[in-house]
């Protein structure tokens, strides 16, 4: 299917939005300046979209403001029924968001199929909690004799505007795990997704004002990322800050936020381990792997960036990884039977390729692949390369793309040590049959998520977040809604009169 055709079926459905959402308004930037996006795959220009900056950004949160205060006074039943005709839209037209995915993203259809479930779970499941945000009662004790007298509650309330940063990876999913909570417990938002795939998020964001959500609930800007970014950060007005990116990216908006005293939850850069012991099934190892690292060719944070492999099981497990590889279509992702598609940009691919020399340079061997594929453009070759140390750029940096670096272990307090052995803290994963392994690995792991003989670990129901430098807080989960709640003590006294 062609670029053009694909996008007229998706503009007749009434999806295709090329311009910001602002208050209800489709508007374009005030200067008139545009940005064009790209279908990754082929090159070609899908559409242009508004480069907006402060001023647009500053209409936005004025907006999201004014709509405040009546969305959070509804009931928790009202925004409910909201979210969840939201949900229904969004399956209604998973077909046609699928498609808009992989235009302007890349992934294989089949993924981008899954994401738009995915992503509409998250808006399903905190229709669902919008409900259950309860505050606390707290009895009255003799230790304190003005106790008796009082009536002690803990309520929580809505922080206010939220400001949503969000990547191009996943730009459905990325949007509704962050926007589904927030309005779920009464927030408003400014939604800024990636200048790389905006039409997903406007696309959504259409869905949401078809669903009745008021307008200014939600606004979507793109354009300007650093000017956008010092509006949300400096204005008083937003209370919050969501972002998923690098950690760079997130260690700057940590420092911003600083300056209003924002609240911050921060979804980071990865290092993931992957860990294979001598016990694993060969077969269950093989496959969980292949699912961890060359998921979205790679374009993952939680993606296996190092595969740790027992001595015992080294051999066996390399030979079966790399014909399971080899076994992997390259191409576009609409193309039946593609399972990796291109890899977002020019520089995704230079930084792959770099990463890819830097270890050869220092010894290790590309036993597959290892260079761009024949298709051009950003396709890449899936990788895999033998002979890794911890010294090289593939062990210590998130390569983000489809090469799989593996490394040796004797014991499990090396492979322990080695997995451990990075600022990084999202995902982890561990194949073995041995059930007491599984425990203590698990613990001693310094990872938010850990997966035990699975590849695919994420699911709307599960805290998702790390430790150290991989973040702040807690996406999905009855746990991602505490992220955009404020918790209100309040002392009632003279409590005893009749």
């Amino acid at each position: 299917m062609e670029t053009k055709s694909i996008a007229t079926r998706i503009q007749n459905s009434g999806l295709f939005r090329t311009q910001g959402l602002i208050g209800g308004k489709w508007v374009d930037a005030y200067d008139g300046k545009t940005i064009k996006v790209n279908n990754p795959a082929t090159g070609e220009i899908i559409a242009e979209v508004p480069y907006m900056g402060k001023r647009e950004t500053n209409d936005a949160i004025s907006s999201a403001y004014d709509a405040f205060n009546s969305w959070s006074k509804l009931t928790a039943a009202e925004r409910s029924k909201y979210l969840r005709e939201w949900y229904d839209l969004l399956m209604t037209h998973k077909e046609e968001l699928a498609q808009l995915i992989t235009l302007e993203q890349g992934k294989p259809l089949k993924d981008a199929m899954g994401e738009v479930t995915y992503g509409a779970d998250f808006i399903e499941f905190f229709s669902e909690e919008a409900k259950r945000v309860y505050g606390d009662v707290i009895p009255a004790t003799s230790s304190d004799r003005r106790l008796v007298v009082l009536k002690q509650v803990g309520m929580y309330y809505p922080v206010g505007v939220v400001g949503a940063i969000t990547p191009w990876n996943f730009p459905l999913a990325m949007i509704t795990r962050k926007v589904g909570p927030a309005l779920a417990c009464g927030c408003t938002v400014v939604i800024k997704p990636s200048e790389f795939t905006p039409l997903t998020a406007l696309a959504a964001a259409e869905l949401a004002l078809q669903a009745g959500i008021p307008q200014g609930v939600v606004n979507v800007v793109m354009g300007n990322a650093p000017d956008i970014g010092e509006a949300l950060l400096s204005s008083t007005q937003v209370r919050k800050i969501t972002f998923t990116g690098s950690t760079a990216v997130g260690k700057k908006l940590m420092a911003g936020a600083a300056g209003t005293v924002k609240k911050v939850s921060l979804e980071l850069g990865g290092n993931a381990p992957c860990l294979v012991f001598d016990d694993a099934d060969l077969d269950v190892a093989v496959k969980g792997t292949l699912a961890a690292k060359f998921r979205n060719s790679g374009q993952t944070c939680v993606c296996a960036n190092r595969i740790l492999v027992q001595e015992g099981i080294y051999e066996k497990f390399a030979d079966a990884f790399l014909k399971a590889v080899q076994n992997l279509q390259v191409g576009d992702g609409f193309t039946e039977g593609v399972v990796q598609g291109p890899l977002i940009n020019e520089a995704a691919v230079k930084k792959v390729e770099s990463f890819v020399q830097d270890a050869i340079s220092k010894g290790a061997k590309v036993l597959l692949g290892g260079k761009r594929h024949s298709l051009g453009l950003t396709f890449y070759e899936p990788t895999v390369v033998s002979d890794v140390k911890n010294e090289m750029l593939l062990a210590k940096e998130e390569v983000f793309g489809p090469v799989a670096p593996l490394l040796q272990f004797k014991t499990e307090e090396e492979a322990i040590r080695i997995a451990n052995d990075t600022n990084a803290g999202l995902a982890a994963y561990i194949f073995t049959n041995n059930v007491q392994r599984t425990w203590r690995v698990s613990e001693a792991l310094e990872y938010g998520l850990v997966g035990v003989n699975e590849g695919l670990i994420s699911t709307e129901v599960a805290p998702f977040g790390g430790v150290k430098q991989s973040g702040l807080g807690r996406e999905g989960s009855k746990y991602g809604i505490d992220e955009y709640l404020e918790l209100k003590y309040v002392c009632f006294g003279d409590m005893n009169r009749k």
